[in-house]
Protein backbone atom coordinates (compact mmCIF):
# COMPACT_ATOMS: atom_id res chain seq x y z
CA UNK A 1 0.00 0.00 0.00
CA UNK A 2 1.33 3.39 -0.76
CA UNK A 3 2.30 5.75 2.13
CA UNK A 4 -0.39 8.16 3.05
CA UNK A 5 -0.98 11.54 1.24
CA UNK A 6 -2.19 14.19 2.94
CA UNK A 7 -3.31 15.49 -0.58
CA UNK A 8 -5.62 12.69 -1.69
CA UNK A 9 -6.32 10.89 2.11
CA UNK A 10 -8.84 12.08 4.61
CA UNK A 11 -7.65 12.80 7.91
CA UNK A 12 -8.81 15.73 10.89
CA UNK A 13 -6.87 18.36 11.92
CA UNK A 14 -7.23 19.89 15.74
CA UNK A 15 -7.84 23.39 16.30
CA UNK A 16 -5.96 24.31 19.54
CA UNK A 17 -8.08 27.49 19.56
CA UNK A 18 -11.63 26.47 19.96
CA UNK A 19 -10.24 22.38 21.74
CA UNK A 20 -12.17 20.78 18.57
CA UNK A 21 -11.20 19.07 15.67
CA UNK A 22 -11.64 19.78 11.32
CA UNK A 23 -12.40 16.67 9.08
CA UNK A 24 -10.38 17.23 5.79
CA UNK A 25 -11.59 15.14 3.07
CA UNK A 26 -9.12 16.34 -0.06
CA UNK A 27 -10.33 13.67 -2.37
CA UNK A 28 -13.76 15.23 -2.16
CA UNK A 29 -12.72 17.84 -4.57
CA UNK A 30 -13.01 15.53 -7.90
CA UNK A 31 -16.99 15.45 -7.26
CA UNK A 32 -19.30 16.84 -9.47
CA UNK A 33 -21.26 19.55 -8.58
CA UNK A 34 -24.89 20.25 -9.66
CA UNK A 35 -26.36 22.32 -6.28
CA UNK A 36 -27.27 26.10 -6.06
CA UNK A 37 -25.21 28.40 -7.20
CA UNK A 38 -25.36 31.97 -6.01
CA UNK A 39 -25.37 35.33 -8.31
CA UNK A 40 -21.48 36.34 -7.76
CA UNK A 41 -21.19 40.15 -7.01
CA UNK A 42 -19.44 41.29 -10.11
CA UNK A 43 -21.94 44.93 -9.92
CA UNK A 44 -20.50 48.02 -10.61
CA UNK A 45 -21.42 50.56 -7.80
CA UNK A 46 -21.86 54.37 -8.05
CA UNK A 47 -19.64 55.98 -5.52
CA UNK A 48 -22.75 57.53 -4.09
CA UNK A 49 -26.19 56.86 -3.70
CA UNK A 50 -29.15 58.58 -3.06
CA UNK A 51 -31.20 55.52 -1.67
CA UNK A 52 -28.55 54.76 0.45
CA UNK A 53 -29.06 54.88 4.22
CA UNK A 54 -25.29 54.95 4.64
CA UNK A 55 -24.04 57.88 2.13
CA UNK A 56 -22.80 61.39 3.14
CA UNK A 57 -26.12 63.58 3.89
CA UNK A 58 -28.61 61.04 3.43
CA UNK A 59 -31.44 60.37 6.07
CA UNK A 60 -30.62 57.03 8.00
CA UNK A 61 -33.43 54.12 8.33
CA UNK A 62 -34.55 55.70 11.37
CA UNK A 63 -37.12 58.59 10.94
CA UNK A 64 -34.89 62.30 11.75
CA UNK A 65 -31.72 61.16 11.51
CA UNK A 66 -29.34 62.06 9.24
CA UNK A 67 -25.55 61.82 8.01
CA UNK A 68 -23.46 64.65 8.01
CA UNK A 69 -21.23 65.15 4.83
CA UNK A 70 -18.37 63.07 5.95
CA UNK A 71 -14.95 63.04 4.40
CA UNK A 72 -13.17 60.18 5.99
CA UNK A 73 -14.46 57.01 8.20
CA UNK A 74 -17.78 58.02 10.11
CA UNK A 75 -19.13 56.03 13.18
CA UNK A 76 -22.68 56.39 14.78
CA UNK A 77 -24.69 54.52 17.10
CA UNK A 78 -26.47 51.57 15.55
CA UNK A 79 -30.13 52.71 15.11
CA UNK A 80 -31.22 49.36 15.36
CA UNK A 81 -28.73 47.72 18.11
CA UNK A 82 -28.87 44.04 19.19
CA UNK A 83 -28.40 45.12 22.86
CA UNK A 84 -28.98 48.21 24.41
CA UNK A 85 -28.18 50.66 27.55
CA UNK A 86 -30.85 51.63 29.25
CA UNK A 87 -33.75 48.72 29.87
CA UNK A 88 -35.01 47.38 33.42
CA UNK A 89 -33.70 45.23 35.47
CA UNK A 90 -34.14 41.43 34.91
CA UNK A 91 -34.68 39.76 38.71
CA UNK A 92 -32.53 36.83 39.91
CA UNK A 93 -34.71 33.72 40.11
CA UNK A 94 -34.83 32.78 43.88
CA UNK A 95 -33.45 29.50 45.12
CA UNK A 96 -36.98 27.81 44.86
CA UNK A 97 -37.51 28.78 41.25
CA UNK A 98 -33.78 28.16 40.05
CA UNK A 99 -34.07 25.62 36.82
CA UNK A 100 -30.47 24.66 35.60
CA UNK A 101 -32.38 23.91 32.51
CA UNK A 102 -34.01 27.36 32.18
CA UNK A 103 -31.74 30.21 32.64
CA UNK A 104 -31.62 33.71 31.72
CA UNK A 105 -29.55 36.74 32.24
CA UNK A 106 -30.01 40.42 31.18
CA UNK A 107 -27.28 41.91 29.01
CA UNK A 108 -26.64 45.50 28.58
CA UNK A 109 -24.67 46.78 25.82
CA UNK A 110 -23.87 49.46 22.79
CA UNK A 111 -23.77 48.99 19.22
CA UNK A 112 -22.30 51.00 16.40
CA UNK A 113 -21.63 51.20 12.44
CA UNK A 114 -17.97 52.95 11.30
CA UNK A 115 -18.75 53.53 7.68
CA UNK A 116 -15.34 53.00 6.17
CA UNK A 117 -15.51 56.00 3.42
CA UNK A 118 -18.11 58.24 2.27
CA UNK A 119 -17.34 56.42 -0.99
CA UNK A 120 -20.68 53.78 -1.53
CA UNK A 121 -18.46 51.75 -3.99
CA UNK A 122 -15.42 51.19 -1.65
CA UNK A 123 -14.91 48.18 -0.40
CA UNK A 124 -11.30 47.30 2.34
CA UNK A 125 -9.97 45.59 -1.11
CA UNK A 126 -10.12 48.93 -3.36
CA UNK A 127 -8.72 51.31 -0.37
CA UNK A 128 -5.47 52.12 -0.30
CA UNK A 129 -3.31 51.43 3.21
CA UNK A 130 -3.65 55.57 3.71
CA UNK A 131 -7.20 55.14 3.38
CA UNK A 132 -7.47 51.87 5.71
CA UNK A 133 -5.85 53.45 8.87
CA UNK A 134 -8.60 56.14 9.94
CA UNK A 135 -10.13 52.67 9.97
CA UNK A 136 -7.91 51.17 12.10
CA UNK A 137 -7.77 54.31 14.49
CA UNK A 138 -11.71 54.12 14.72
CA UNK A 139 -11.56 50.93 15.75
CA UNK A 140 -8.71 52.05 18.44
CA UNK A 141 -10.84 55.07 19.61
CA UNK A 142 -13.70 53.30 20.01
CA UNK A 143 -12.25 50.63 21.62
CA UNK A 144 -10.74 53.14 24.22
CA UNK A 145 -14.10 54.94 25.04
CA UNK A 146 -16.13 51.60 25.76
CA UNK A 147 -13.36 50.30 27.69
CA UNK A 148 -13.80 52.91 30.03
CA UNK A 149 -17.70 52.06 30.61
CA UNK A 150 -17.80 49.88 33.96
CA UNK A 151 -20.88 47.87 32.37
CA UNK A 152 -18.84 46.84 29.10
CA UNK A 153 -16.47 43.96 29.28
CA UNK A 154 -16.14 42.74 25.75
CA UNK A 155 -15.86 45.03 22.53
CA UNK A 156 -16.37 42.87 19.31
CA UNK A 157 -15.77 44.24 16.27
CA UNK A 158 -16.72 42.81 13.07
CA UNK A 159 -17.49 43.17 9.16
CA UNK A 160 -20.00 41.34 7.16
CA UNK A 161 -19.11 41.55 3.89
CA UNK A 162 -21.72 40.91 1.00
CA UNK A 163 -25.05 39.99 0.45
CA UNK A 164 -24.19 36.03 0.70
CA UNK A 165 -23.11 37.14 4.40
CA UNK A 166 -26.48 38.94 5.24
CA UNK A 167 -25.33 42.56 4.97
CA UNK A 168 -28.21 44.78 4.80
CA UNK A 169 -26.53 47.77 3.33
CA UNK A 170 -23.80 47.61 0.30
CA UNK A 171 -22.47 50.75 1.65
CA UNK A 172 -18.68 49.06 2.81
CA UNK A 173 -19.32 49.16 6.54
CA UNK A 174 -18.36 47.10 9.53
CA UNK A 175 -19.96 46.85 13.01
CA UNK A 176 -19.05 47.27 17.06
CA UNK A 177 -20.90 45.51 19.67
CA UNK A 178 -19.98 46.04 23.09
CA UNK A 179 -21.22 44.05 26.03
CA UNK A 180 -21.37 43.33 29.59
CA UNK A 181 -20.36 39.66 29.03
CA UNK A 182 -17.28 38.31 27.03
CA UNK A 183 -18.89 36.06 24.15
CA UNK A 184 -18.69 32.61 23.42
CA UNK A 185 -16.21 32.73 20.75
CA UNK A 186 -13.63 34.86 22.19
CA UNK A 187 -14.27 33.43 25.89
CA UNK A 188 -13.64 29.68 24.43
CA UNK A 189 -10.37 30.96 22.85
CA UNK A 190 -9.66 32.45 26.23
CA UNK A 191 -9.92 29.23 28.42
CA UNK A 192 -7.93 27.05 25.53
CA UNK A 193 -5.26 29.45 25.56
CA UNK A 194 -5.37 29.54 29.42
CA UNK A 195 -4.40 25.37 29.33
CA UNK A 196 -2.30 25.95 26.54
CA UNK A 197 -0.22 28.42 28.36
CA UNK A 198 -0.17 26.48 31.81
CA UNK A 199 1.23 23.36 30.48
CA UNK A 200 3.14 25.10 28.03
CA UNK A 201 4.26 28.11 29.61
CA UNK A 202 4.37 30.05 26.61
CA UNK A 203 1.63 32.14 24.64
CA UNK A 204 -0.08 29.94 21.84
CA UNK A 205 -0.35 32.35 18.89
CA UNK A 206 2.86 33.37 19.36
CA UNK A 207 3.99 29.67 19.24
CA UNK A 208 1.84 29.41 16.62
CA UNK A 209 3.01 32.13 14.76
CA UNK A 210 7.23 30.60 15.46
CA UNK A 211 5.33 27.33 13.43
CA UNK A 212 4.40 29.25 10.50
CA UNK A 213 6.88 30.65 9.68
CA UNK A 214 9.33 27.38 10.32
CA UNK A 215 6.59 25.52 8.07
CA UNK A 216 7.29 27.95 5.69
CA UNK A 217 11.01 28.26 5.62
CA UNK A 218 11.40 24.43 5.66
CA UNK A 219 8.38 24.59 2.40
CA UNK A 220 10.75 26.86 0.60
CA UNK A 221 14.01 24.41 1.28
CA UNK A 222 12.05 21.60 -0.35
CA UNK A 223 11.01 23.83 -3.00
CA UNK A 224 14.90 25.03 -4.00
CA UNK A 225 16.03 21.43 -3.85
CA UNK A 226 15.45 18.45 -6.21
CA UNK A 227 15.45 15.46 -4.15
CA UNK A 228 11.81 16.05 -2.04
CA UNK A 229 10.52 13.00 -3.06
CA UNK A 230 12.48 11.03 -1.61
CA UNK A 231 11.76 12.88 1.47
CA UNK A 232 10.87 10.34 4.97
CA UNK A 233 6.95 10.45 5.42
CA UNK A 234 6.28 13.70 7.08
CA UNK A 235 3.24 13.38 9.80
CA UNK A 236 2.09 16.94 9.13
CA UNK A 237 1.66 17.98 5.69
CA UNK A 238 4.25 20.32 3.68
CA UNK A 239 3.77 23.21 2.53
CA UNK A 240 3.27 26.81 3.30
CA UNK A 241 0.41 28.24 4.50
CA UNK A 242 1.26 32.18 4.85
CA UNK A 243 -0.26 33.82 2.00
CA UNK A 244 1.33 37.15 2.74
CA UNK A 245 3.19 39.02 5.65
CA UNK A 246 5.65 42.25 6.53
CA UNK A 247 7.66 43.11 9.57
CA UNK A 248 4.54 43.33 12.36
CA UNK A 249 1.88 41.20 10.95
CA UNK A 250 1.26 37.45 9.00
CA UNK A 251 -2.12 36.50 7.02
CA UNK A 252 -2.57 32.74 7.25
CA UNK A 253 -4.33 29.67 6.36
CA UNK A 254 -4.54 28.32 9.90
CA UNK A 255 -3.64 24.61 9.73
CA UNK A 256 -6.98 23.90 11.23
CA UNK A 257 -9.35 25.72 8.94
CA UNK A 258 -12.70 25.18 8.90
CA UNK A 259 -13.72 27.68 5.57
CA UNK A 260 -12.02 26.71 2.30
CA UNK A 261 -10.12 30.07 2.08
CA UNK A 262 -10.25 31.00 5.45
CA UNK A 263 -7.30 32.76 7.22
CA UNK A 264 -5.97 34.51 10.35
CA UNK A 265 -4.05 37.39 10.74
CA UNK A 266 -1.73 37.48 13.84
CA UNK A 267 0.47 39.88 15.22
CA UNK A 268 3.97 39.09 15.22
CA UNK A 269 4.75 40.55 18.58
CA UNK A 270 2.46 39.99 21.42
CA UNK A 271 0.01 42.41 21.33
CA UNK A 272 -2.92 42.11 23.90
CA UNK A 273 -5.11 45.02 21.47
CA UNK A 274 -4.90 47.15 18.50
CA UNK A 275 -4.11 50.13 20.89
CA UNK A 276 -1.08 48.47 22.50
CA UNK A 277 0.58 48.70 18.47
CA UNK A 278 2.85 51.27 17.82
CA UNK A 279 2.29 53.83 14.41
CA UNK A 280 4.41 51.12 12.04
CA UNK A 281 2.48 48.27 13.67
CA UNK A 282 -0.76 49.79 12.42
CA UNK A 283 0.46 51.05 9.27
CA UNK A 284 1.49 47.24 8.71
CA UNK A 285 -1.82 46.34 9.85
CA UNK A 286 -3.02 48.65 7.20
CA UNK A 287 -1.08 46.76 4.53
CA UNK A 288 -1.77 43.25 5.68
CA UNK A 289 -5.46 44.14 5.34
CA UNK A 290 -5.44 45.87 1.91
CA UNK A 291 -3.31 42.74 0.48
CA UNK A 292 -5.41 39.67 1.79
CA UNK A 293 -8.94 41.62 0.84
CA UNK A 294 -7.43 42.23 -2.58
CA UNK A 295 -6.06 38.79 -3.05
CA UNK A 296 -9.72 37.24 -2.04
CA UNK A 297 -11.10 39.82 -4.84
CA UNK A 298 -8.62 38.51 -7.06
CA UNK A 299 -9.21 34.77 -6.06
CA UNK A 300 -12.46 34.45 -8.44
CA UNK A 301 -12.50 38.34 -9.53
CA UNK A 302 -15.52 39.16 -7.64
CA UNK A 303 -16.15 41.36 -4.55
CA UNK A 304 -15.09 38.16 -2.35
CA UNK A 305 -17.83 38.05 0.59
CA UNK A 306 -16.33 37.38 4.24
CA UNK A 307 -17.19 37.73 8.10
CA UNK A 308 -14.39 39.56 9.57
CA UNK A 309 -13.42 39.97 13.33
CA UNK A 310 -11.05 41.53 15.82
CA UNK A 311 -10.09 39.18 18.78
CA UNK A 312 -8.46 41.36 20.98
CA UNK A 313 -8.56 41.73 25.18
CA UNK A 314 -11.30 42.27 27.09
CA UNK A 315 -12.52 45.12 28.56
CA UNK A 316 -13.56 43.61 32.10
CA UNK A 317 -9.88 44.45 33.91
CA UNK A 318 -8.59 41.12 34.49
CA UNK A 319 -5.73 40.76 34.49
CA UNK A 320 -5.16 37.19 33.31
CA UNK A 321 -7.18 37.78 30.19
CA UNK A 322 -4.63 40.85 29.44
CA UNK A 323 -1.70 38.51 29.74
CA UNK A 324 -3.42 35.53 27.49
CA UNK A 325 -5.26 37.97 24.25
CA UNK A 326 -2.76 38.01 21.76
CA UNK A 327 -4.34 40.29 19.16
CA UNK A 328 -6.04 38.38 15.99
CA UNK A 329 -8.60 38.60 13.23
CA UNK A 330 -10.23 36.13 11.73
CA UNK A 331 -11.69 36.10 7.82
CA UNK A 332 -14.68 33.80 7.28
CA UNK A 333 -15.46 33.33 3.87
CA UNK A 334 -18.07 31.39 2.66
CA UNK A 335 -16.96 30.74 -1.57
CA UNK A 336 -15.88 27.31 -2.16
CA UNK A 337 -14.81 26.38 -5.89
CA UNK A 338 -16.40 29.62 -7.53
CA UNK A 339 -17.81 32.78 -7.35
CA UNK A 340 -21.35 31.48 -7.05
CA UNK A 341 -20.90 28.09 -5.33
CA UNK A 342 -20.36 28.49 -1.17
CA UNK A 343 -20.29 26.26 1.34
CA UNK A 344 -22.84 24.87 3.19
CA UNK A 345 -22.29 23.98 7.41
CA UNK A 346 -24.82 21.40 7.32
CA UNK A 347 -25.40 17.50 7.50
CA UNK A 348 -22.38 16.20 9.45
CA UNK A 349 -20.83 19.64 9.90
CA UNK A 350 -24.04 20.24 11.94
CA UNK A 351 -24.57 17.16 13.94
CA UNK A 352 -20.78 15.84 14.00
CA UNK A 353 -17.77 18.10 13.13
CA UNK A 354 -16.67 20.60 10.80
CA UNK A 355 -15.28 19.65 7.48
CA UNK A 356 -13.61 20.77 4.28
CA UNK A 357 -12.62 19.46 1.57
CA UNK A 358 -9.60 21.47 -0.25
CA UNK A 359 -7.06 21.15 2.33
CA UNK A 360 -5.41 24.42 4.23
CA UNK A 361 -1.91 24.31 2.02
CA UNK A 362 -3.97 24.10 -1.32
CA UNK A 363 -6.62 27.08 -0.21
CA UNK A 364 -3.08 29.17 0.62
CA UNK A 365 -1.14 28.35 -2.38
CA UNK A 366 -3.92 29.47 -4.30
CA UNK A 367 -3.99 32.92 -2.53
CA UNK A 368 -0.66 33.25 -3.16
CA UNK A 369 -0.42 32.94 -6.48
CA UNK A 370 -3.31 35.89 -6.58
CA UNK A 371 -2.21 39.36 -7.79
CA UNK A 372 -1.98 41.87 -4.51
CA UNK A 373 -2.88 44.27 -7.96
CA UNK A 374 -6.70 44.51 -7.91
CA UNK A 375 -8.26 42.71 -11.18
CA UNK A 376 -10.65 46.06 -11.64
CA UNK A 377 -7.24 48.36 -12.02
CA UNK A 378 -4.90 45.35 -13.39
Amino acid sequence: MSSFDFTSHSHRRFNPLTNSWVLCSPHRTKRPWQGKEDEPDTKQRPSYDPSCYLCPTNSRASAGLKNPDYKETYVFENDFPAVQQDQPVLAVASQDDFNPLLQTESIRGQCFVICFSPKHDKTLADMSETEILPVIQTWIDLYNDLQSKPHINHVQIFENKGEMMGCSNPHPHCQVWSTEDVPEEPAVELKNMQVYQEKHHRCMLCDYVETETKADQKAKAVAATTSSSSATPSTTPDGSRIVCENDSFMCVVPFWATWPFETLVLSKQHLARLSDATPAQRQDLANIIRRITCRYDNLFKCSFPYSMGIHQAPTNGNTDHEKLSHLHLHFYPPLLRSASVKKFLVGFELLGQAQRDITPEQAAKRLMDCSEVHYKSA
